[in-house]
């Protein structure tokens, strides 16, 4: 326990001396002078030069030896996979991006060479192989089914509905792999470096091409039997077609309607043109109209309406191209939506992370896990 507490202090605060190991973690010089010892013997910390300019003997400074483990984090959508690779103090080394045709479409275990060829990308230009992995985790659309091993909700990826998904994209990389919800990982992301921060109960709204939620309710993200909770694109609103079970596996996110329908980039670029404004060409260009703004808001509060009425989160967060090219002025037009609703007033914020929120959640998580297996020194 004092080992992995000292470890983890490490991560967090950067190069530490041992007098300020000891300070943070209540143990004895003796004791964190042994501790040490005993981690530099392991490989998992070293030293890395001294404090100076203040009296007396200059401390050494202790830091986590970056070559204990790598990871890799990727993300999945439908035009390709990006990927990353960092080390086990979470600095990136290296980025890539495949797009779907980098492989024939008739190709065996095509998705898993796509795969691969994402974190060889990466790893290639961070100078590492596949044997300096100790793990990858992959966001995509969809959740992996718990009792069937299917990846259910995402009928748009052609090539990732297969039962041995994960066995064989392990098979591939040479490491454990976790496929999580691509949303799920943006909504880890929210938790850790934005705007939802220090928040148990919160619901991250996700409206891009795609539209989905993540619920974290007590710090813990809610999944449901089959993975499916928060999929929220396929939830029937007023105004929308109604997406039925045999729509799941046409190809397209929503599966033929729902709340996706409604305020989905696409359909958003659409309103535009309903609206008269045939030259829009991107939901920025789309938004900037006050009318489709408006609109756009009114469709938002009404499918948050209904997560609201059944989550009561305190905090809800908006990510996702809409949510950010509407910006603060969409969020405004939404809250007044659910001025004199019946239902409970969350905090409603749009997401101010940079990057891809979904590849920071998915290298949250593969560190976790990494750390989790070398840093247990019992």
């Amino acid at each position: 326990m004092n080992d992995r507490a000292a470890l983890d202090l490490l991560v967090a605060q950067g190069p530490l001396t041992r007098t300020r190991i000891g300070e943070l973690t209540g143990l004895s010089k003796p004791t964190a002078s042994q501790l040490l010892a005993r981690l530099e013997a392991a490989g998992l910390v070293r030293t890395t030069g001294n404090v100076t300019g203040r009296p007396g003997p200059n401390a050494q400074l202790y830091e986590i030896n970056p070559q204990v483990g790598h990871v890799a984090a990727l993300a999945v959508d439908q035009g390709g996979i990006s990927a990353v690779v960092a080390d086990i103090t979470g600095r990136v080394l290296g980025e890539s991006r495949v797009g779907t045709d980098a492989v024939e479409a008739d190709t065996p275990n095509r998705t898993a060479r796509l795969v691969a060829g994402a974190v060889d990308g990466a790893l290639d230009e961070a100078g590492l192989t596949r044997e300096d992995l100790h793990g990858a985790v992959i966001g995509t659309p969809g959740a992996l089914d718990p009792q069937t091993g299917l990846l259910r909700y995402a009928p748009h990826l052609p090539g990732w509905q297969s039962r041995a998904l994960k066995d064989e994209l392990a098979a591939e990389l040479g490491v454990p792999i976790v496929i999580e919800n691509d949303v799920n990982l943006a909504a880890v992301a929210e938790q850790h470096d934005g705007a939802a921060q220090g928040v148990e109960d919160f619901v991250l709204v996700w409206v891009d091409e795609g539209v989905g939620a993540a619920i974290v309710l007590g710090g813990r993200l809610l999944r449901g039997a089959t993975g499916g909770a928060g999929e929220i694109g396929y939830m029937p609103l007023p105004g929308a077609p109604l997406s039925r079970g045999g729509d799941l596996s046409a190809a397209r996110p929503d599966g033929g309607g729902g709340f996706q329908r409604l305020v989905g980039s696409p359909n958003v670029v659409e309103l535009a043109w309903d609206y008269g404004l045939p030259q829009a060409r991107t939901v920025a260009e789309a938004l900037a109209r006050p009318a489709v703004r408006a609109e756009v808001a009114r469709r938002l509060a009404t499918g948050l309406a209904a997560v609201v009425a059944v989550v009561d989160p305190r905090l809800v967060v908006l990510s996702g191209e809409v949510a950010q090219a509407g910006g603060e002025e969409l969020r405004v037009l939404v809250e007044e939506e659910f001025t004199g609703l019946a239902l409970p007033r969350p905090q409603l914020r749009i997401s101010d992370l940079d990057g891809n929120p979904i590849l920071t959640g998915a290298l949250r998580v593969a560190l976790a896990e990494a750390r989790d297996a070398l840093f247990d020194t019992a």
